[in-house]
């Protein structure tokens, strides 16, 4: 009986993954997670973690598995919440989901399940692994879950192929009401559970107040970029190859006070991230204004009126080299070589079709439309059909 140590989250999709475990004949333990002890900057009652993990307990003691809890806060603060933290005072835009799973569940609870005798780990997540042989040798697949409404494949874009052998996605092939079902037809607590929003374990946080822990409010100026800006209009320069004519279409522009006017304040620049609407608290104009660029360094915020603000779009951007990560290895390409994908730059954006450039510096992605709001610090992931096969550091 092969043995496999579930992360049971107290949430009805970890709950309904132990149960099949279960019923495929594994030899199936229960663990539960525990990363944050600062409940001040969590919204009252949304997911704290004492509420979980006793739902996490109650599904355990329901399903008749053994079932302990595993303090790794620590560890926690130290690759993602201090990782965050760092990035915002850059001025990117972190995903500490992505993180969470690479560094978190795939890689430190990965190690605590292994130590208990574990063949494999498993999670809740809503997408699917399959196994198949290239040159002799076995190669893990990571595919997105049949639920193309949840898929959660690129949650996991970080993960290597070490960390895919070990893992088992049991709710990957099944849709959400369908998984609610099977949890109210075994009486599990969690069937109608609403889903966790907000951090990776943590909940729901006000990221202003999370990040003040830290990074201290510092007033500054928010300035309005009108759509007719010379910038956006100016006819292309001539290039001298693909790779320069890239690295135009991925830079991103240098905003200065004068090309936009004053029309409101801030309390720091690094709370902010590129397509943000809410939080700006200014009124008065006839459409939403957008973040379309915070400078860290002079602590200003510029926004332009609308979602198809021109300040809003980029047809490429760039990874540099130790930032681009390649879960399948073998379909790597190397410098001057291009690949055709479907791509995405954030989790449930429709995916997108993109070329892969490779240079000696890195990588350039390029779209065939236009993207929205391409953000530093967030992660790149492309695919061959609905295998998601790399990801990266947007640069």
């Amino acid at each position: 009986m092969k043995r496999v140590v579930v992360g049971l989250s107290g949430g009805v999709d970890s709950s309904v993954a132990a149960y099949l475990l279960q019923q495929q004949g594994y030899e199936v333990i229960g663990l539960f997670m525990k990363n944050w002890h600062d409940e001040a900057v969590t919204i009252s009652n949304e997911c704290p973690w004492l509420e979980d993990s006793n739902d996490a307990l109650l599904v355990a003691e329901k399903l008749g598995i053994p079932f302990q809890t595993v303090d790794l806060s620590e560890q926690y603060r130290e690759r993602i919440v201090d990782y965050m933290f760092s990035e915002y005072e850059k001025g990117r835009t972190p995903n500490p989901d992505v993180l969470c799973n690479r560094e978190i569940k795939f890689d430190v609870f990965m190690k605590i399940a292994l130590s208990l005798g574990a063949d494999y780990v498993a999670t809740g997540h809503y997408c699917r692994k399959d196994t198949i042989v290239v040159d002799g040798k076995e190669v893990h697949q990571l595919l997105a879950g049949a639920d193309g409404n949840k898929d959660q494949s690129y949650f996991l874009c970080q993960l290597s192929q070490e960390q895919l052998s070990k893992a088992l996605f049991p709710i990957g092939e099944l849709l959400k009401p369908q998984v609610r079902e099977i949890a109210a037809e075994m009486e599990l607590v969690t069937a109608e559970k609403k889903d966790s929003q907000g951090l990776c374990f943590i909940g729901k946080v006000r990221l202003p107040e999370f990040l003040q822990q830290q990074l201290q409010p510092k007033e500054g100026v928010i300035y309005e970029v009108n759509a007719e800006l010379d910038t956006y209009t100016t006819d292309k320069p001539q290039f001298a190859s693909v790779k320069e004519q890239l690295a135009y279409q991925a830079k991103n522009i240098d905003y200065k006070p004068d090309m936009g006017k004053v029309v409101g304040r801030h309390q720091g620049a690094h709370y902010y991230t590129i397509g943000q609407r809410k939080g700006l608290n200014v009124g008065g104009t006839k459409e939403p204004l957008f973040i379309i660029a915070t400078d860290v360094a002079t602590n200003a915020i510029y926004t332009g009126q609308g979602q198809n603000h021109p300040g809003l779009f980029r047809t490429a951007l760039f990874i540099q080299e130790n930032d681009i990560h390649w879960v399948r290895e073998d379909l790597a390409i190397a410098d001057g070589e291009t690949m055709d994908v479907m791509a995405r730059i954030r989790y449930r954006q429709p995916l997108q079709k993109a070329t892969l450039h490779k240079f000696d510096n890195g990588m350039y992605i390029s779209f065939t439309e236009p993207q929205s709001a391409i953000t530093e610090g967030q992660f790149a992931a492309w695919y061959h059909g609905d295998e998601l096969v790399g990801s990266g550091v947007i640069s």
